[in-house]
């Protein structure tokens, strides 16, 4: 009796620490946004970003959000944004991910050319980022890094000028 007395008073707590969790976590990237402009991206079934140029500032603070709007599963469809160096050879970029699974399909062996990045995002779910964009005026290619779209028309760029 009193191991179950037990149990339930820590997932009591445990449920009740929740909320506090969550919106430690809204308010660390609320916090990481401040000051950044807002960028608003959605990603479809279709495999394409709605906002293909993103006009910048060198030195700016961006805050890009994408939303998934799609409906298919995670695994056969997901997004993300991926914010590469300027001169990258994207093709090649991202055939090298193809089957980097665990890595969001981005290769180990290229990561160096990544500026900035979200998680892979699935139906109905939204990823962020913020970043600066670099002071070196630009243009700073952006691709979705899941199999497949980029081919099938899923990138656009950042004009830093």
């Amino acid at each position: 009796m009193k191991l179950s007395s037990t149990i339930c008073l820590l997932l009591t707590s445990f449920c009740l620490c929740l909320p506090a969790i969550a919106s430690g976590q809204t308010k660390a990237a609320a916090s990481a946004a401040k000051g950044a402009r807002t960028i608003l991206l959605t990603g479809s079934d279709a495999m394409k970003y709605d906002v293909t140029t993103i006009q910048a500032k060198p030195g700016e603070t961006l805050h890009i959000v994408l939303k998934n709007v799609g409906s298919m599963p995670k695994v056969a469809m997901a997004h993300n944004v991926v914010v590469l160096k300027p001169g990258t050879d994207v093709t090649a970029f991202t055939n090298a991910g193809l089957t980097a699974r665990d890595t969001e399909y981005i290769a180990p062996s290229v990561r160096v050319q990544v500026l900035a990045a979200t998680p892979l995002a699935g139906a109905g779910e939204t990823v962020e980022l913020t970043f600066k964009v670099p002071a070196k005026r630009a243009t700073y290619p952006f691709v979705c890094t899941f199999p497949g779209h980029f081919a099938s028309g899923m990138h656009g760029t950042i004009v830093a000028k």
